[in-house]
């Protein structure tokens, strides 16, 4: 497959801090890429590199096939971006701005314009400024998806929005998930959850992992193991339990490289006989809090 957007090492630095650190990011073409993280990880910084924003310290980045300090004018064309603060000319009616920008997009296409006003009830004869954040936020996604961009960007669209309103916004971008790639930034990760194909976690700058939905789903789970008698925990504890906490004759932990049979074997053999174990599935907002606490110990 080929990559859509890949990065090599990508850094930047603010004087003392490094607001992405060595960052190496591969999206392939028609993936639906979720960048996730906690406030200040650096998710923000490297969106606006790869759409030429801002510059980078060292490191490269591709957008489609383009060195990304080349995207400028035309290379637009090909991508649709909404970020969460963008400047959109408020004195102007929806349906002008509609068919202002159109004019700069020979892939304009009307039918689906018309489809994605009707789709978020967008009131054509209002003036922008007396939209809601909500409206705007549509007004925005169908401006970027209207032109059938190979590439779309989103950079944490489902702040502050009811929950009615982001899904009304995942639904179009589902519709037209088959026919381009997607980037978005986002602390909604129960929204994620329900349509991302592929997940990268960004903590301190560092992209700790990047993997498809399913394989990170599959590699977490809750354990609990029930004893006879009350339970101490191990020392040393596995590297790959996380939270691991002992109460009366239970023992608690996340296990992050599940495997049924792999961690069935090493709970014997650190534990020995034990009455009974059970895995729980994990939300993905389960999954992150693990990592961030994990973390925060070390």
């Amino acid at each position: 497959m080929t990559a859509a957007i890949q990065t090599h090492d990508l850094t930047k630095r603010y004087r003392s801090v490094r607001a992405l650190d060595h960052v190496n990011l591969e999206v392939q073409e028609g993936a639906v890429y979720a960048l996730v993280g906690p406030n200040g990880a650096g998710k923000t910084t490297g969106i606006k590199i790869l759409m030429n924003l801002i510059g980078a310290t060292s490191g490269e980045a591709t957008v489609l096939g383009m060195d990304c300090k080349q995207i400028r004018g035309l290379s637009y064309r090909q991508i649709g971006y909404v970020s969460e603060n963008q400047d959109i000319p408020e004195w102007m009616k929806v349906g002008a701005l509609l068919k202002y920008l159109s004019e700069f997009y020979p892939t304009w296409d009307r039918q689906l314009e018309k489809a994605l006003v009707k789709q978020f009830e967008l009131p054509l004869d209002r003036k922008i400024k007396a939209l809601s954040r909500g409206m705007k936020m549509k007004l925005a996604l169908a401006s970027a998806l209207a032109f059938h961009p190979k590439l779309i960007v989103l950079d944490e669209p489902f702040g502050g929005l009811d929950p009615l309103v982001r899904d009304q916004l995942i639904e179009g971008l589902l519709e037209l998930a088959g026919e381009s790639t997607l980037l978005l930034s986002s602390h909604d990760l129960a929204a994620i959850e329900s349509f991302a194909s592929h997940v990268g976690y960004l903590e301190e700058g560092k992209l700790r992992f990047s993997e498809e939905m399913t394989s990170l789903a599959a590699r977490f789970r809750e354990v609990e193991i029930t004893f006879e008698t009350d339970s101490v925990l191990p020392s040393p504890i596995p590297g790959n339990w996380l939270q691991a906490k002992a109460a009366g004759g239970v023992v608690r932990f996340v296990e992050s490289q599940f495997d049924d049979q792999r961690t069935g074997a090493e709970i014997q053999r650190v534990f020995g006989h034990v009455k009974a174990v059970a895995f729980r599935a994990m939300s993905l907002r389960a999954i992150f809090l693990a990592i961030a606490r994990k973390t925060e110990a070390a």
